[in-house]
């Protein structure tokens, strides 16, 4: 009886230490009664409070399910068990109501307790006391064990922090060897590697965030050990939050495009055993056989800091003083991820959707089935649907302005870049034309030396530069603005088709699989552009007026640097002592004076280009004219203005001054720059362009009826004016007056129109290039021009004295 009392007060009182293995079972039979004798009672050596052990394995990392289990064996009123690593300890009576107390003192609810020991044990334990010094000692025992377990819970926090900060800087220093080491060997390959820099996008600001944070934490000269070491660290991340999210989402979503230039060396065996080689020479310490070794390192950083900050937080005691900022920080660490990821989901659609493809007819058609032809025809159904008010649109009038605003700084700049690119060859044209090397005949005047001087510095010195910054400056960014302009605009167009596919399935309460793809694909789409179109439009708005003022700086430094050249030569010239007003009056009259003259010489030049071209015809040619004259008639004659060379089916290659006869002064097509014409047996096209229609001077005109000679006069008539070949009658004081003999239609400025009976007055008795067949004549209204020779007729006219009549010739 005493054994079996002492035995159930051992049950209730003991609780064994962590379980293990081997530990040895005895199930104890239930007391039958509740008298307890102190009899036989043998002092316990070990004493463990299940509670507080149930607690310290809870901080030890333990397993809960195996304090579950010792808890239930040490008070399950069924069946008793005591477990012991050696042997069993019997307590006293008098421990338990000790022991009970403990219980009520410590953090277990009542609950709790009473569901863990019975109801009639519990009673005789209550009547039980403890002695004062082993209460004394149980404490220190329990304040013993908190302090040993703080203590491990410090040292597993220190080594925590220490694992952030050392990973840190061994990743911070295998960055910086890919980057710099690496890199710069890879660059001396022969020949260069290609896409080399695309591979190390971004991740100089990857480098850089993780140097300021490891700069942080040097320049508060805290150690790790120190209390104020991890608020130190908390700090130094909240701050870099920002600047780490937009390192790493860029370097992250610029990854995929690692890899993929990483999979094209590889294709290249021996390109790519050299590149091994040249990895294994710059770091020989780290044993690495591809660049995605060091690549991938920011990808495992970024989804590491939430792991490490948490388990700083896990092996902190909730009443540090950091502690709100260190759950903040994991807090924050965590988001950072999410985003990251979420920015990194969007780019990967954006990529999708914004590449411009070039595809041919056949692979469009290629490209055709049934699902593509069903989704078009269900889009242009949808749009038809809109035009005609049948089915309502879904607008969004923020976007609508973003969209609007976007189009109108994409003409703007596109106008811009036409405009600059035309100022470009326009003054490359003024440097191509090198007017100081030509010879004025002004070698002794100082205008003319000065001019040469001035001249060969702005076109070998001054133009050049400053043509070298407008490329530089102006029309490098603003090409590459324009290449960036494709990327959004084909994000907008396939917002407006995903937009159609959304308004189909957006009434429906259920949506499919590839339903609830396109729904959230258009959802991506319309938050990208929300979000980023905006800064785009800003960006490149900036970027314009950027690029209109450099362009005033670079004209500001263009007017500088003329003005200095000009300095050097002011005194050598004419008007220089002049006051401002005159002089600028003085170079204003001057400037007009010479655009005038210049416009008289462009003018003169015009027509004496455009003069009649009349060769001397050939024995072969005056036999094609002849052919050609029987079979179209003289008035489809023409004659060819300049070489004709073929460069389409059916054209001829005619030489300049051949003979022609036109069939139809329009092609098949009814385009009038092409006639078909007859060349003495080929028929084909030749430009309009060059033909000229053909006067035969050769041949005597019909008889005038507006011409009568006088019977037996005093001259011969002729058909054609050529001088000193006409026989005249000698006469006292022989006056001779030249008429139109026909009627002729001026076909150009440099020719005149006659009347039949016109005086006119010849000039030149010839073309310019000596052709007697045209005469260049003066008509009464002081009108000049060419006209057929053979057109003008002499005749005499009364004689009279020299001082009464002067006759118009």
């Amino acid at each position: 009886m005493q054994w079996a009392a002492a035995g159930v007060i051992s049950s209730i009182m003991e609780v064994p230490r962590r379980p293990q293995p081997a530990s040895l079972k005895l199930p104890l039979p239930k007391p039958a009664s509740s008298d307890r004798s102190p009899l036989g009672a043998v002092e316990k050596r070990t004493e463990k409070d299940p509670v507080k052990e149930k607690q310290r394995e809870r901080k030890d990392g333990s397993v809960e399910e195996e304090a579950a289990q010792v808890g239930e064996a040490a008070f399950n009123p069924e069946e008793e068990t005591i477990e012991s690593d050696v042997s069993v300890f019997v307590e006293a009576p008098s421990e338990a109501s000790e022991r009970d107390e403990e219980l009520l003192d410590t953090n277990i609810s009542p609950v709790e307790a009473n569901s863990k020991l019975s109801s009639h044990d519990r009673c005789s334990v209550a009547e039980e006391e403890k002695s004062p010094e082993e209460v004394e000692e149980a404490r220190k025992r329990s304040e013993e064990e908190e302090a040993a377990a703080k203590e491990r819970a410090a040292q597993r926090q220190l080594l925590a922090i220490e694992e952030l900060v050392q990973t840190e800087r061994n990743y911070l220093r295998l960055l910086q060897v890919s980057t710099v080491t690496i890199r710069s060997n890879l660059q001396k390959l022969q020949p260069p590697l290609a896409n080399l820099d695309s591979m190390f996008l971004y991740i100089e600001e990857v480098i850089d965030v993780s140097g300021r944070l490891l700069s942080l934490l040097d320049q508060k000269q805290v150690q790790p050990g120190d209390p104020l070491f991890l608020e130190t660290l908390c700090d130094s991340f909240l701050s870099l939050s920002s600047d780490i999210e937009a390192a790493y989402k860029e370097y992250l979503a610029n990854y995929n495009n690692v890899t993929a230039v990483e999979n094209d060396y590889k294709q290249k065996e021996a390109l790519w055993t050299e590149i091994v080689r040249v990895i294994k020479t710059s770091a020989p310490e780290v044993n690495a056989t591809s660049l995605s070794f060091f690549l991938v390192m920011p990808v495992q950083r970024i989804a590491r800091y939430p792991l490490l900050l948490q388990t700083i937080q896990k092996h902190t005691d909730p009443a540090h003083p950091a502690y709100s900022l260190l759950e903040q920080t994991a807090h924050t660490a965590v988001a950072l991820n999410c985003r990251i990821n979420e920015y990194k989901r969007f780019r990967e659609v954006a990529d999708k959707y914004k590449k411009t493809e070039t595809l041919t007819i056949k692979d469009k058609i290629n490209r055709l089935n049934s699902h593509s032809i069903a989704k078009k025809t269900a889009r242009l159904s949808q749009h038809i649907k809109h035009e005609t008010g049948m089915a309502a649109k879904l607008v969004d009038e923020e976007f609508d302005a973003l969209e609007g605003f976007f189009y109108v700084l994409e003409n703007g700049i596109l106008e811009l870049l036409e405009n600059v690119e035309t100022y470009l060859h326009h003054l490359q044209r003024f440097l191509a034309a090198k007017t100081e090397e030509f010879d004025l005949d002004m070698d002794g005047e100082k205008p003319a030396v000065s001019y040469k001087e001035i001249t060969t510095a702005l076109r070998q010195w001054i133009l050049p530069t400053f043509e070298k910054r407008m490329q530089t400056l102006i029309h490098k960014p603003l090409c590459a603005l324009r290449d960036l302009l494709v990327g959004p605009r084909n994000l907008i167009r396939k917002r407006l088709d995903k937009l159609l596919d959304y308004e189909m399935i957006e009434a429906r309460s259920t949506l499919s699989y590839e339903e609830q793809a396109v729904a959230n694909t258009y959802r991506t789409i319309n938050t990208l552009l929300l979000n980023e179109l905006p800064q785009f439009n800003g960006l490149a708005l900036q970027m314009m007026w950027s690029t209109l003022g450099t362009f005033s700086c670079l004209h500001k430094d263009l007017a500088s640097d003329m003005e200095q050249l000009f300095q050097g030569f002011a005194q050598q010239l004419p008007h220089s002592s002049l006051e401002s007003g005159a002089f600028w009056e003085w170079a204003e009259c001057a400037a007009l004076e010479g655009a005038r003259r210049l416009e008289t010489v462009c003018r003169n030049v015009e027509e004496t280009l455009n003069a009649p071209i009349v060769q001397p015809l050939s024995p072969s040619s005056q036999r094609r004219l002849k052919q050609l004259t029987q079979a179209h008639g003289s008035g489809k004659i023409y004659q060819v203005t300049g070489a004709v060379v073929g460069s389409r089916d059916l054209d001829l290659n005619l030489a300049r001054g051949e003979l022609v006869a036109i069939i139809s002064e329009a092609d098949s097509r009814g385009d009038k720059r092409r006639w078909l014409v007859d060349a003495g047996g080929r028929r084909g096209y030749a430009p309009s362009s060059k033909l000229i229609r053909y006067h035969q001077p050769t041949e005597d005109p019909p008889p005038s009826p507006h011409l009568t000679l006088p019977e037996g006069g005093a001259g011969v008539r002729r058909h054609s004016y050529t001088p000193g070949s006409q026989p005249m009658t000698a006469m006292r004081l022989p006056c001779l007056q030249v008429f139109a003999g026909y009627d002729f239609t001026a076909r150009g400025s440099h020719e005149v129109s006659l009347r039949a009976g016109d005086p006119v007055r010849v000039l030149e008795p010839h073309d310019k290039r000596g052709n007697p067949e045209w005469s260049l004549v003066e008509a009464r209204g002081g009108q000049r021009g060419y006209v057929p020779s053979n057109y003008l007729a002499i005749m005499p006219m009364t004689p009279v004295t020299p001082s009464t009549h002067q006759p118009y010739r």
